[in-house]
């Protein structure tokens, strides 16, 4: 009790002489502050040369569709959210983050890219495998409960041909490469 009153003494003490005020200290990041934030997408075009949204797959991907992805993290969480048009309506396509820019080749844009470990799972790479409507559109998110890495981000989104194996041995693969947009940190 005594070194209670004391303590509360001094720091009345200390306001009433006039002791210079704490400096505020920056908050601690909650989850979910921004502290990344890539982007990337528009018009799916025939691939070019630092081309930032490329179809390789015209069927699949007809003149005039597009992709935009926006991908957060702060501390602890990451949000990830593909935006669609003008693809095959009704149809279920796989989508992934990937570790290298779009290229010429569907294969520039490398593997998956994975937050913690090397094994494909949903936990540990960000899917965002959507369904379009009867006009080709379609938005899908993905959370996840770790943060991108700086120096060790993702480049590129993928659009697949089909939807995402989520067991067994072949989990993690969706099918040939339709279209890749190139992300780059805002």
């Amino acid at each position: 009790m005594r070194v209670l009153v004391a303590l509360v003494a001094v720091g009345l003490l200390s306001v009433a002489c006039g002791a210079p005020e704490a400096v505020p200290q920056p908050a601690a990041p909650t989850p979910g502050a921004v502290g990344v934030r890539l982007s990337g997408g528009g018009a799916l075009a025939a691939p070019a040369p630092k081309a930032s949204a490329v179809a390789y797959n015209a069927r699949l991907a007809p003149p005039g569709a597009s992709a935009t992805l926006t991908a957060e993290s702060g501390a602890v969480l990451a949000t990830s959210t593909l935006t669609v048009g003008g693809l095959l309506p009704d149809r279920t396509y796989g989508a992934h983050l990937h570790v290298n820019p779009c290229g010429a080749k569907p294969e520039d844009a490398g593997p998956h890219y994975q937050h913690a470990h090397s094994h494909a799972s949903a936990d540990n790479e960000v899917w965002l495998d959507f369904t379009t409507d009867a006009h080709g559109a379609a938005t899908a998110t993905a959370k996840q409960d770790w943060a991108f890495i700086p120096g060790r981000l993702p480049r590129s989104l993928v659009i697949h041909a089909k939807p995402t194996t989520r067991t067994g041995a072949e989990a993690g693969t969706a099918g040939p490469r339709v279209a890749c947009v190139t992300l780059a940190e805002r």
